[in-house]
């Protein structure tokens, strides 16, 4: 049976749990490349013959391609079929995968890792795969709920099996065996992709609006590298701010010719929309906690407190397990929030999940000396972040236009990236700022005071409580079958 055939069949509850399933290991896949090399860091390091500090750059090469890659491959999902654009990403992280264990260069192994980052469109992709094929489904939002629940949870478990797993292997192999066991996995997960899911019914088609993919590229290749250049260079730095000015001007010619567009590349009207503009606020607002403070998190557990009077003084291992419980704090949201929405709404659920991102960096600020104050914190915040992490996608799925399903869900990654992007410079340079201040930590190169830490903790919560005001406005019926695809305003 073809994809094709299989596309036009309707949709029953037993063939979706097929599907959730195989997309299940596509996420497991996302979940295990996200935490595996994580241990692996100063031995990639070592192999390459760079300085610690170079590693950055791979953060920041992959962080500016999944800038820039989300809008394209998400509206040529819409486009074409997004099984069809889930297999071309899995393709290429594949064989960029595969060149990482067989280059001692570290400019190839930069490209290589950059390439990597394709896997950042598998999520929203599967997402609107869902979205769509649920369409003859007559609880068709609560099943993309529960979906999205499922696949979050599977990359919440890769991310601690393969940070578990690299952390072991490192010790007992050479190093490009270690590096090929993750590109071993993303190949099986091209075959599982081929095999087990169908097309997405009736692909809208049209041209790709490469104007606006130019536009929108120089715009995010700009600002993301000029917010890369001020965590490296310092708020000093005339040529990062430049970047990053420059990147905000570029919006502005973008969004004149979308407006102007018959097909544009992301339709900015849905910026305007009352049910889809909170959905990405919060997207973005939630980007800076979920991924701008984890290295802060990690660096802070691992100070020692007998010197510097701040931290935990954890091992490595003892850090791992921290990270671990925030992890699984992040499963249990996920996979409550369908059957927590279905008791409540999705729009309170939502706002209560924000909110516990926000107290539990709030708690933080008075309770942060000890293993079992910092783990009590992370498991709250885990919580709402595994909440929001799954349901934001499914909402923007609910309220997007028919045509738009795989931009929607892809724009709150990417949304979410930027957020990211500038919390992580405006974290570092918090740090490092405090360090600076410090001549006895800036010697020993601790990550910075404890007033950094607490800048950190601040913005996180604030954002957070910010986001739980903006889910109160969202109109209820943007996350109902009734109300989805609700008019720009």
């Amino acid at each position: 049976m073809s994809a094709g055939t299989a596309a036009r069949r309707p949709t029953t509850g037993a063939s979706m749990t097929v599907v959730v399933g195989f997309l299940a290991f596509v996420e497991l896949t996302s979940g295990v490349i996200q935490g595996y090399y994580t241990p692996l860091l100063t031995d990639v390091a070592r192999h390459l013959g760079v300085h610690d500090a170079d590693v950055n750059w791979l953060e920041g090469s992959q962080l500016m391609l999944s800038a820039l890659v989300v809008p394209a491959l998400a509206k040529l999902g819409d486009m074409v079929g997004h099984r069809r654009i889930l297999l071309w990403s899995t393709a290429v992280t594949a064989a960029a995968s595969l060149v990482l264990p067989f280059t001692d260069s570290f400019a190839v192994f930069l490209v290589a890792w950059a390439l990597q980052g394709f896997y950042v469109v598998w999520l929203p992709l599967e997402i609107a795969l869902v979205w769509l094929r649920t369409r003859d489904l007559p609880n068709r939002s609560a099943v993309t709920a529960k979906a999205a629940g499922i696949l979050v949870a599977a990359l919440q478990a890769g991310a601690i099996a393969g940070a578990l797993a690299g952390g072991a292997l490192v010790d007992s192999f050479p190093l490009w065996v270690v590096l090929l066991v993750p590109a071993l996995l993303v190949c099986a997960c091209f075959v599982v992709v081929w095999l087990g899911v169908a097309e997405t019914p009736d692909p809208v088609g049209g041209r790709l609006d490469t104007r606006g993919l130019v536009l929108v590229s120089l715009a995010l290749l700009a600002f993301t590298g000029g917010l890369s250049l001020l965590r490296l260079e310092g708020v000093a730095s005339p040529v990062a701010w430049a970047a990053v000015a420059a990147g905000l001007l570029l919006l502005w010619p973008f969004v004149r010719w979308e407006l102007r567009h018959d097909d544009p590349l992301i339709d900015v009207r849905m910026f305007r929309s009352p049910a889809l503009a909170p959905v990405f606020l919060t997207a973005g607002l939630f980007g800076v906690s979920v991924l701008g403070a984890q290295a802060p998190l990690s660096t802070f557990a691992r100070t020692d407190p007998a010197v510097y009077g701040y931290g935990l003084g954890t091992t490595g291992f003892q850090t791992s397990l921290l990270i671990g419980v925030y992890l699984i704090a992040m499963i249990v949201g996920a996979l409550s929030f369908p059957r927590v929405a279905a008791l409540v709404s999705p729009r309170l659920t939502l706002f209560v999940a924000a909110l516990a991102v926000a107290v539990g960096f709030g708690l933080f600020l008075p309770l942060h000396d000890t293993y079992v104050q910092v783990a009590t914190n992370m498991v709250i915040v885990g919580l709402g972040s595994g909440t929001l992490v799954a349901a934001l996608p499914a909402a923007a799925a609910a309220a997007a236009p028919p045509t738009q399903t795989g931009v929607a869900t892809g724009l709150t990654n990417s949304v979410k990236t930027v957020g990211g992007a500038i919390a992580s410079c405006v974290f570092g340079i918090a740090l490092l700022g405090a360090a600076g201040a410090n001549a006895a930590e800036s010697v020993t190169g601790t990550a910075g005071t404890l007033t950094g830490y607490m800048t950190v903790w601040v913005v996180c919560g604030g954002t957070a409580l910010v986001a739980a005001v903006l889910l109160l406005v969202v109109p209820k019926e943007a996350f109902t079958d009734r109300g989805a695809h609700a008019p720009a305003a």
